[in-house]
């Protein structure tokens, strides 16, 4: 199985998306900024959305659709299935 997720640094706080075959490993990293970078940098943790894919391709393809979005739609697809913005870490585990 392969993930497209969304990270934020706080509700309404900077995001960061990306895609990954192993989620719980990547949603660890991003919470113990083990990879330096802009989530590190940014203090990007917070697993507030993933989406399930059959293939790496289609999984990538997402992650690059939702990098081209405007904010505020992104912000709409985290609140559509995580009103409140709950970290999913534990639901992932």
């Amino acid at each position: 199985m392969f993930y497209t997720y969304i990270v934020a640094s706080k509700r309404n706080g900077t995001l960061y998306t990306g895609s990954t075959d192993d989620i719980v490993k990547r949603a660890w990293e991003h919470r113990e900024k083990i990879r330096p970078g802009f989530t590190a940098k940014y203090g990007v943790w917070m697993l507030v959305w993933y989406e399930p894919h059959e293939t790496r391709e289609t999984a990538f393809r997402r992650e690059r659709q939702i990098k081209e979005w405007r904010r505020v739609w992104k912000l709409r697809l985290i609140e559509d299935q995580n009103p409140t913005w709950r970290d999913l870490y534990d639901e992932v585990i």
